[in-house]
């Protein structure tokens, strides 16, 4: 049975922001709210949580994983950014993007891109993911919440339970999350490219 923490979305209560590190460290997956929409999270590096991840959205073995930041020297411990990343990453964290950056040591070689050797990582603005960021003091590793035939994330945390009992360890509701995605982009190249378009502003960084 999953367990249900409601978690008020601007002032997170620290007893279940305690309990739900509890069961992330326990090798648990959550459901949890984004500033973007609700996310499958899991300890980084834990090969089962991640192995259940992908069999609840069907994902291959080629999907990259996003690693949830609480800030952006953290994002510096697991990415290699140079000098003129880190000023566009600064002005736009913490914020609905995720972004493309060289993967640094720290990062689990599963999670990295085979060919690329390149990892996605993202810093919220959401109290409650930076609550639980801050207790647990490393990154979450995690996934959009869009299951096999859906076209958008599941953003109401009732039928996140009716669709997930059972499959998951916890489900977090910080009341109803978006359906956007982040915006992806690039930081790999000279000039940054825009690889998806979602809730984050696309502007500063076309051409």
């Amino acid at each position: 049975m999953s367990q249900y923490y409601h978690i008020h979305p601007d002032d997170p209560q620290i007893r279940l922001i305690t309990h739900s590190v509890d069961i992330i460290r326990e090798g648990g997956v959550i459901a949890y709210p984004t500033d973007s929409c609700y996310a499958l999270g899991c300890q980084i590096g834990n090969k089962a949580a991640l192995t259940k991840i992908r069999q609840i959205r069907r994902l291959n073995e080629k999907h990259n994983f996003t690693l949830v930041c609480r800030d952006l020297s953290e994002l510096g411990t697991y990415a290699k950014v140079n000098n003129s990343a880190y000023r566009l990453l600064k002005s736009h964290t913490p914020g609905a993007y995720t972004f493309i950056l060289p993967a640094s040591r720290e990062v689990p070689r599963r999670l990295v891109h085979p060919k690329r050797k390149t990892i996605g990582l993202r810093v919220p603005a959401n109290p409650i993911c930076l609550a639980l960021l801050e207790a647990l003091d490393e990154p979450l590793m995690s996934t959009s919440l869009i299951l096999p035939g859906d076209d958008y994330p599941l953003m109401d945390p009732l039928e996140i339970r009716d669709r997930l009992e059972g499959q998951i360890d916890l489900i977090i509701d910080g009341g109803f999350g978006g359906m956007e995605i982040t915006t992806m982009v690039n930081m790999v190249p000279e000039l940054p490219q825009i690889m998806r378009e979602g809730k984050g502003d696309a502007a500063p960084f076309l051409p």
